[in-house]
């Protein structure tokens, strides 16, 4: 599509040709406000404020204690796990909605070094994943490293091209995330995963920007281990529960340290020796977040009246739009793209450089067009195809255009505690 046919009048004509449209209203979206940050927060399904009162008033008001068996609060992290699964790839009994995703990927990772360790590659040390990859994966994978008493490390490498040679004979483990949080850029899951199983290593798989984003089939791409969130494009709300994926393949040799009593074969036994249940359930730790979890669900229910490969296309379809408006339409300024053009490398966010991003980007904020910042100079646009329409593209590229042509930011804005 040239820039001469694209007018705001097109876009409203392919909102209201959009079979995803209607989706939009199962969300409470906030008057004048276009929202480009469901990559870092999603926004609210109407029915979370229900069940959130329902939650709190009924479930525990009045039923109390009783509605850990009632209500079905224990079975929650499963139930949920198996609602998140077609998402992902995953089957029944192989994900548990539970804990953080820092803590999840802890678990991960110490479960495929153990794994490791009882087999032939038992000398392996090294724990192989990008400096640009999200900072708390780096952080927790070094934190347990140094745990270790065995000369484990994290090895970091610093483009793309370099994975392959740095999963070598001492590499234990291969952990990335499918889609890169500032720039959008999207692996070739199947492709690394096999390349990391032919070289001895397992791989583990961050779909924080994946998941309900981008299509992805774990089976299909032989992975050993995934983790993920749920408050960006599963709408779970803030600070929601993460998941954490352990195929069947796995479960029976799945140890990590956090050996909790919610894991235990008999947790109200309340036996002083740990003994690991079966299934999924040795991931969970301790007592779940109940208010937490049940938001998740509203968020999941949205997802089983649509399909991944719908919601992929869309996002494509609104994604190059908003690069070919900014590239036309602020061709003036200088903003560069980091995200990449082809579609099968490119997630559901755009990510824009400029000199003075983070003022450019508070004065969007001002103007009722929610992105987000990250280092270096980094303006992210997320896009949600359940919610983002394409007038709302057209919308925002004028709004940006018109910030830029009058230089209406300020360069000296103090930045916030969250950019």
């Amino acid at each position: 599509m040239s820039h001469s046919t694209i007018s705001r009048a097109g876009c409203l004509a392919r909102d209201a040709a959009d079979p995803l449209a209607p989706l939009r209203e199962c969300f409470d979206l906030p008057q004048g406000v276009i929202y480009l940050d469901g990559n870092s927060l999603g926004a609210r399904p109407k029915a979370a404020l229900a069940r959130a009162q329902q939650v709190v008033a009924r479930e525990w008001g009045v039923d109390l204690i009783k509605s850990w068996n009632k209500a079905g609060w224990f079975d929650m992290p499963k139930r949920l796990g198996d609602r998140l699964a077609p998402l992902i790839g995953a089957r029944a009994g192989e994900v548990a909605v539970t804990d953080t995703t820092s803590l999840n990927l802890f678990k991960a990772l110490a479960a495929a070094l153990h794994l490791q360790a009882q087999g032939d590659t038992g000398q392996r040390r090294t724990i192989v994943t990008e400096r640009s990859n999200f900072p708390t994966d780096i952080y927790m994978a070094e934190g347990l490293t140094e745990w270790l008493e065995r000369g484990y490390r994290v090895r970091l490498v610093d483009s793309v091209d370099e994975i392959p040679a740095a999963v070598d004979g001492d590499c234990a483990v291969l952990m990335l995330t499918h889609v890169n949080y500032r720039t959008g850029y999207q692996h070739d899951m199947g492709l690394l995963t096999r390349h990391a199983h032919a070289q001895g290593a397992l791989a583990v798989w961050d779909l924080a920007h994946s998941a309900g984003a981008v299509p992805v089939d774990l089976h299909a791409a032989q992975a050993d281990f995934a983790v993920g969130c749920t408050y960006k494009y599963l709408n779970g709300g803030p600070g929601a529960p993460a998941f954490i994926w352990v195929p069947q393949r796995h479960q029976a040799r799945f140890k990590h340290p956090l050996s909790g009593w919610w894991s235990h074969a008999q947790p109200f036994a309340m036996a002083p020796a740990f003994a690991a249940c079966n299934g999924i359930g040795r991931a969970l730790c301790g007592t779940q977040p109940v208010v937490s979890l049940a938001l998740v669900e509203c968020g999941l229910e949205i997802f089983e009246v649509t399909g991944m490969d719908a919601l992929r296309a869309k996002s494509l379809a609104l994604t190059d739009l908003f690069i070919e408006l900014v590239e036309s339409r602020c061709a003036a300024h200088p903003l560069e793209l980091v995200t990449p053009r082809e579609h099968a490398r490119r997630g559901s966010q755009v990510s824009f450089t400029h000199p003075h991003g983070y003022a450019v980007m508070a004065a969007l904020i001002a103007r009722g067009v929610i992105g987000d910042y990250r280092e270096p100079r980094i303006m992210r646009f997320g896009f949600t195809p359940l919610y983002t329409s394409f007038a709302e593209v057209w919308d925002a590229v004028e709004i940006l255009k018109d910030i830029l042509d009058n230089e209406a930011y300020d360069v000296a804005a103090e930045r916030s505690a969250v950019t």
